[in-house]
C-alpha cells in the first residue's frame, strides 16, 4: 500500500516510494504506465522553483539527454505539475559510490574499473561540449552492470564556461564540491574538461585509500591545499606507483599540464591494471613543504657564525628522511629584516617556514626556533634550547636531533585529524646524515658553495672543498661538489689535463661514502653523460634511486637530462613536471628538451640560463633571427670565457651567414677539447647551416658518438638540409635511433614507465 504522505501522481507517473530527500527536493520511485517501465522522479521544492532553478534543471536534462552512453544515467522527461518541477530518469539498482566508501577503500582493480567507466562517461559528455563541474562519490552510482554518472545540475556548455564569472551562482557562491574542485574553479580561471579530470583523480585517490585527497577544516584550508600544496602521493607497489603518476598529472595546478582528455587518462589507467598482482596495499602520503631559513645571530659572533647555515643544513638532512615532508634551506635574502612570508610562499611554494636565532652568552649557546605557516604567519610551534658550548659541532648535532624531535611531535599534534597522523616518520639515530665531523670542515664547505656557481671563482671553490675534505675525508657532499667543480673546469678548458679523471674519482668517492646521496647522483649524471658518453647508465641509476626516493626533486632533475640524451623526450618533460610539483622553484634543463621536441616557445619560457642558449637557438626557428642576433651581440659583450664566447660567436655568425667567422670559432671550440654531445650538436647544425658540411658532419658525428640519441630531432632539423642532400645524415640518424631503442629497453626494465609514463616504441631501420 502506498504511503499516504506521498503524492499519487506527478504528471503521468504513478509514485511508488520515496527514495531520498535533500535540500532541493525529493527523489521517488515511480511507474510510467504509458511505456510500462519504472523510473526515478527528481523533484524541486515549490519554494525553490524560480527561473534560475528552472534553467538549471533544463540544462541538466539537455546535457544528460545529449549523451547516449551506458555510463550516463538517462533522462526521459522534464515536466511541471501544480507548480512543482520534476525530472523523470532511469531508475537504477545499486548504491552511490559515497555509500560504498563508508565500508572502507576499494580494491585497486575495482577502483580502477570505476574510474575508467567514469572517464568513459566524461569523454562522451565532453564530446558534446559540456563540462560536469561537480563530480564526486555521491554523483557516481554503482549498479550491477557498471557505473552511472548522475546529477548534471551544474553542467555548463564550454562556450559559457569561458565567460568570466560563470563558475559562480547568482548568489556568488562557488559552484561545485570543494574537496573535488580544480584550482581554476576557485578563481577567475576558465573551467574546461580537465577540471573534471582533476575531480576523477580525487575520487580515485579516495577509492584507493579511503581518505580525501585534499583535506582541511575550512574552505580556506581546502583552497590552500588544492591551489598551493603538493598533491598527495601513493606508494605500495608497481601498479600503485603507476597510478600515482597518472594522479599527479591530473592533480596539476595548471589545467594545461593535466591529461589531454578523459580518453587519454583512461588509457593510462588501463595500462596500470596490467601491473596489478592482487597484493597492493596503498599508503597515502600527504606531502608538506618546509623551508628552513638560515638562523639569525642576535649578536655578531664570528666563532659561531657558520652555525647559522650548518644547523639549517643539519635539520634538512635529519627531517628529509621521511617520505611526507619536503625540506630545503632557504636563501639568505629571506632573513634580511622581517621575513616576507607572502613572498616566501609565492616564490618557493612552501606551506611552512622554520625561523631561528642564535645567541652565545659566556659558555652557553641559546637556539630559538619557530615553525610558522605561510603566508598568514600563524605560529605552529616554538622551542628554545640552551646548552654549554664545549664542542660546537657536537652541540649542532644534538640541537638538530632535539629540534627535529620537537618539530616532528608538534607537526603530529597539529594535524587536523582528517588525515594520516604520521606526517613525519621517526628518524633512526644511526642513520647517516651527510654532515661533516668538524665545524671547520663545514665552514670551508659553505664558503665553497657560495663560490661554486660563479665561474670565475671555481678555482677558489675547488681549494675550499679540498680544505673541507682535508678536515673530514668522509664528508660525502663535499666530494660530490668537488667533482662538479672539476667537471665544469674541464668542460670549458680551464682545468688541468687530469681534471676529468679527478671529477670521476670525487663522484665515486661521494657515492661510496653515501650511496643514496641525491646530490651526488644528480651531479654525477652530468659527468657520466657529458664527459663519458654513458647516458643510459645514468638513466638506469637515477630511475633506481627515484623509485627509492620518489619525492626527491634533485633526482628527477637529473632524469630530465638523462632521458633527453637517451632520446626519451616525453619522459624528460614528465620528469620536469614531477620535479616542479615537488619544488616549484627548482631549475632543470627542460628548456633543451622543449627545443629538441620543436616546442620553441616553451624552450624560450623555460630558459633560465645566464647566456640564454635556448632563447638564441629558438628565436631563428620562430622567424625572429634579427632579434636573436641582437641578443647574441649583447651577450657576447659580457662574456669573457673563451669557449663560451666562441660558442656565442658561432651562433651569431651562422645567422649573419658569416661562414669564415663561424667556422673559425667552431674550430677553436673543437680544439679546446669540448665534449658535451648536446653542445656539439647545436654547433654542428650551425656550421652546416653556413655551408661547411664536412666539418659540420665531423662535429655532429662526435656529438652522436658521445651519446646523444635524439634521432627524431636530428632527422627533422631543417638546418641539416644540405647534409641530408649530400647523403651524410642517414647513418647518423640510424646510430642515434639504435641507441634510443636500447635506452627504451633499459628504461622499461628499470621501471621508467611506472615513474614517467609509457614511451613510444621504435624499430631500427
Amino acid at each position: 500500500m502506498q504511503d499516504a504522505a506521498l503524492p499519487d501522481f506527478l504528471g503521468r507517473y504513478q509514485i511508488l516510494a520515496k527514495l531520498g530527500e535533500g535540500g532541493m527536493g525529493s527523489v521517488y520511485a515511480a511507474r510510467d504506465d504509458t511505456l510500462a517501465r519504472k523510473v526515478a522522479i527528481k523533484t524541486i521544492r515549490k519554494d525553490l522553483a524560480d527561473e534560475s532553478t528552472r534553467q538549471r534543471m533544463w540544462r541538466e536534462a539537455r546535457a544528460a539527454a545529449s549523451v547516449n552512453h551506458p555510463n550516463v544515467c538517462q533522462v526521459y522527461e522534464v515536466g511541471e505539475t501544480d507548480g512543482e518541477l520534476f525530472m523523470a530518469m532511469e531508475l537504477l539498482e545499486g548504491e552511490a559510490l559515497a555509500d560504498r566508501l563508508l565500508a572502507g577503500p576499494l580494491t585497486l582493480p575495482a577502483a580502477l574499473q570505476i574510474a575508467i567507466e567514469i572517464l568513459a562517461a566524461l569523454e562522451a559528455l565532453h564530446g558534446q561540449g559540456f563540462v560536469h563541474r561537480d563530480l564526486k562519490p555521491s554523483n557516481i552510482f554503482c549498479t550491477p552492470h557498471g557505473v552511472k554518472l548522475l546529477d548534471f545540475g551544474i553542467v555548463l556548455p564550454l562556450d559559457l564556461l569561458q565567460e568570466e564569472g560563470e563558475r559562480l551562482t547568482r548568489t556568488g557562491m562557488l559552484v561545485g564540491t570543494p574537496a573535488f574542485m580544480a584550482p581554476e574553479q576557485w578563481t577567475e580561471g576558465a573551467v574546461g574538461p580537465t577540471a573534471d579530470l582533476f575531480a576523477v583523480a580525487a575520487v580515485l585517490f579516495e577509492m584507493i585509500t579511503g581518505e580525501a585527497a585534499f583535506q582541511g577544516k575550512t574552505r580556506l584550508d581546502l583552497y590552500t591545499a588544492i591551489g598551493r600544496d603538493p598533491a598527495p602521493t601513493l606508494s605500495g607497489g608497481p601498479a600503485l606507483e603507476y597510478v600515482d603518476r597518472v594522479l599527479q598529472r591530473a592533480f596539476a595546478k595548471q589545467a594545461a599540464d593535466r591529461p589531454e582528455s578523459a580518453a587519454a587518462m583512461a588509457a593510462e589507467l588501463q595500462s596500470a591494471r596490467a601491473l596489478v598482482d592482487g597484493s597492493e596495499v596503498a599508503t597515502a602520503h600527504h606531502l608538506r613543504r618546509l623551508l628552513i631559513l638560515p638562523l639569525r645571530l642576535l649578536k655578531a659572533d664570528a666563532e659561531i657564525d657558520f652555525l647559522r647555515v650548518s644547523l639549517a643544513d643539519a635539520l634538512v638532512s635529519t627531517l628529509s628522511r621521511g617520505d611526507d615532508l619536503i625540506v630545503k634551506v632557504g636563501s639568505e635574502k629571506y632573513i634580511t629584516g622581517d621575513p616576507d612570508l607572502a613572498a616566501i610562499a609565492r616564490e618557493t611554494g612552501v606551506g611552512m617556514v622554520l625561523l631561528g636565532t642564535l645567541l652565545r652568552a659566556g659558555g652557553q649557546l641559546r637556539v630559538t626556533a619557530q615553525l610558522v605557516e605561510v603566508p598568514d604567519g600563524a605560529v605552529l610551534w616554538t622551542e628554545t634550547k640552551q646548552t654549554a658550548v664545549d664542542d660546537i659541532f657536537a652541540l649542532q648535532d644534538e640541537l638538530a636531533e632535539q629540534i627535529a624531535a620537537s618539530l616532528t611531535s608538534r607537526l603530529r599534534a597539529n594535524d587536523s585529524g582528517t588525515g594520516p597522523q604520521d606526517v613525519l616518520r621517526d628518524v633512526p639515530r644511526d642513520v647517516p646524515r651527510d654532515v661533516p665531523a668538524t665545524g671547520k670542515a663545514y665552514e670551508y664547505f659553505l664558503r665553497a658553495n657560495q663560490l661554486s656557481y660563479n665561474f670565475g671563482m671555481l678555482p677558489a671553490a675547488r681549494d675550499l672543498y679540498l680544505a673541507a675534505l682535508e678536515e673530514d675525508p668522509r664528508f660525502a657532499p663535499a666530494w660530490a661538489r668537488l667533482g662538479r667543480v672539476y667537471r665544469v673546469m674541464a668542460k670549458y678548458g680551464h682545468g688541468e689535463a687530469d681534471y676529468v679523471a679527478r671529477a670521476e674519482e670525487a663522484f665515486l668517492r661521494a657515492l661510496d661514502l653515501s650511496p643514496d646521496l641525491p646530490t651526488a647522483h644528480n651531479l654525477y649524471a652530468y659527468y657520466e653523460i657529458e664527459e663519458r658518453g654513458r647516458p643510459q647508465d645514468a638513466l638506469v641509476r637515477l630511475l633506481e634511486q627515484t623509485r627509492r626516493a620518489p619525492t626527491n626533486a634533485d633526482l628527477l632533475a637529473g632524469l630530465v637530462l638523462a632521458c633527453r640524451f637517451c632520446g626519451l623526450l616525453d619522459a624528460s618533460v614528465e620528469a620536469d613536471r614531477r620535479a616542479r610539483r615537488l619544488d616549484p622553484s627548482l631549475a632543470t634543463s627542460v628548456a633543451y628538451t622543449h627545443w629538441m621536441r620543436g616546442d620553441y616557445e616553451a624552450a624560450i619560457r623555460a630558459d633560465d640560463e645566464d647566456l640564454r642558449w635556448n632563447v638564441h637557438a629558438s628565436l631563428p626557428m620562430l622567424g625572429r633571427a634579427e632579434e636573436a642576433i641582437a641578443s647574441l651581440r649583447q651577450t657576447e659583450e659580457r662574456t669573457t670565457r673563451h669557449v663560451e664566447l666562441d660558442m656565442l660567436i658561432i651562433s651569431r655568425a651562422a645567422l649573419e651567414k658569416d661562414r669564415a667567422t663561424c667556422v673559425a670559432a667552431a674550430r677553436r671550440v673543437v680544439d679546446s677539447g669540448f665534449r658535451d654531445p648536446e653542445g656539439l650538436y647545436y654547433k654542428a647544425r650551425e656550421v652546416i647551416y653556413v655551408g661547411e658540411v664536412d666539418f659540420g658532419l665531423e662535429i655532429l658525428e662526435r656529438g652522436v658518438a658521445g651519446g646523444l640519441s635524439c634521432d627524431e630531432t636530428i632527422a627533422a632539423d631543417p638546418w641539416l638540409e644540405s647534409l641530408r642532400e649530400a647523403g651524410g645524415l642517414e647513418s647518423i640518424v640510424a646510430t642515434a635511433r639504435a641507441r634510443r631503442v636500447e635506452a627504451s629497453r633499459r628504461f622499461c626494465a628499470a621501471g621508467g614507465e611506472i615513474l614517467l609514463g609509457p614511451i613510444a616504441t621504435v624499430a631500427v631501420g
